[in-house]
Order: C-alpha cells, then structure tokens, then sequence
C-alpha cells in the first residue's frame, strides 16, 4: 500500500518530519523517499519543480495525488486510512476540538521559532539588527510560556489533545524538538521538556529522527538565553 506514496525531504525539517511521523503512525512503513540537501538548494531541483511548482520540501505524492503542504499530507494521510495504525483525530468532540486549536496555533509557534533560529539564514549582516533579535527572542519566550501553562494544565504523562497521540503532536512535536536542537533550556521550560521526552522514543518519532541529528547529536546553543 505505501509502494505507490513518494516523500522528497529534507533533513530536520519540521514540515517534512511532521509528514514522515504520520506515515510512521498509520504503518506506512516502506514508501519511496529521497532525501535532498537544503544547502545544495536541492529543493528547486527540475525533480522537485515537477510536482511541487513552489520548490518547497515536503513534497508528497499518493499514486496521482500531489498534497504538498504539510498540515494536509498529514491529514490526507489520516483520512485515506483511516482504518490502519494510530487513529489521530479523536471521536470526543472536546478532544477534537482542543487538537485543532492547538494543531493550528503550532504554525504560530514554529512561525516564532524559526525567526529565532533562521535569523542569520534569512537576513544578510549588513541587515541585521540586535533590536530585532531581541524582540524575536522575546516574542518566542512568550510563545513558550504559553505552551508550558497548556502542557501545566493536561498534567504529566499527556499528550496535546488527550491522552493519546493526535494530530496535533505529529505538527507541533517537530516544531518542539528543534527548540531543544537549538539549546532551549529544559530547567527554564520544564513541561515542554517533559512532553519532549513523552514523544522522542515514541517509534514513530525514532524511525523518523532526522539523519543529521543522529551524526551530530549536540546540536547548537542559539536558544539558551530565550
């Protein structure tokens, strides 16, 4: 069945990780995939191009369906099969209500982080001003409070939306993880740290860790101070 599913991806990326967990969880195991290089700008490759006319990673196939953003592979993934591997929408309304919610404000969060951890990516020296890091900084400590109070109020032990894995962690986790990558502070953010922990030996996440990680397992200090 995942014989005719295509992944084109990039290392650490949360879009494209966020697609692999899902096919992980619904036992999605063994579709084709290619792993391209950010810095070799392999992702406006003429291959990537054909399928994905923005050249952004992930790009997703399903036989002759082309669903390249990530929020609707995963989706896509869970509604096309719906009988296999986790379920990932819950029934209870509550439940499902809290994953949308919170599935959706994780665009806000990785939005924040990646101002934070790209900021010498996206803007060239002559551009770049210490007010402006700071105040990034600030808006993602904001952003990180706010999940610590969310995670406070599930308790121990749960996930984003419940007690079982949902949607909403397959999007936000990736998000999550590179925050650590990037030196967060697990004694400053204590219930992100302890949700991190939850999910980093979840086997869909392990099957999934991204290669460059696993070679170089430090990672960089650039959120430290946040």
């Amino acid at each position: 069945m995942a014989k005719n599913i295509t992944l084109l991806w990039g290392s650490g990326s949360p879009p494209c990780w966020r697609v692999m967990i899902a096919l992980e969880e619904k036992n999605l195991q063994g579709y084709n995939q290619k792993l391209l290089s950010f810095d070799k700008m392999e992702h406006k490759s003429q291959e990537v191009l054909n399928i994905n006319p923005r050249g952004q990673l992930p790009t997703f196939k399903h036989g002759d369906i082309v669903v390249n953003e990530s929020y609707a592979a995963c989706f896509y993934l869970e509604n096309t099969f719906k009988s296999q591997g986790s379920k990932l929408i819950p029934d209870g309304a509550e439940e499902r209500a809290l994953m949308y919610q919170r599935m959706f404000e994780g665009l806000t969060f990785y939005d924040k982080l990646t101002a934070v951890i790209y900021y010498e990516y996206y803007f060239p020296e002559e551009e770049r001003h210490d007010s402006a890091v700071k105040r990034n900084k600030e808006a993602l400590a904001t952003e990180l409070k706010l999940w610590e109070g969310y995670l406070q109020k599930l308790g121990s032990g749960s996930y984003l939306a419940g007690p079982s894995i949902s949607l909403a962690d397959v999007l936000v986790f990736p998000t999550v993880a590179n925050a650590f990558r990037f030196g967060l502070s697990a004694e400053r953010y204590p219930k992100l740290a302890e949700y991190y922990a939850l999910l980093k030996d979840r086997p869909s996440v392990k099957a999934s860790w991204p290669p460059h990680w696993l070679e170089n397992p430090k990672g960089q200090d650039t959120l430290k101070d946040v």
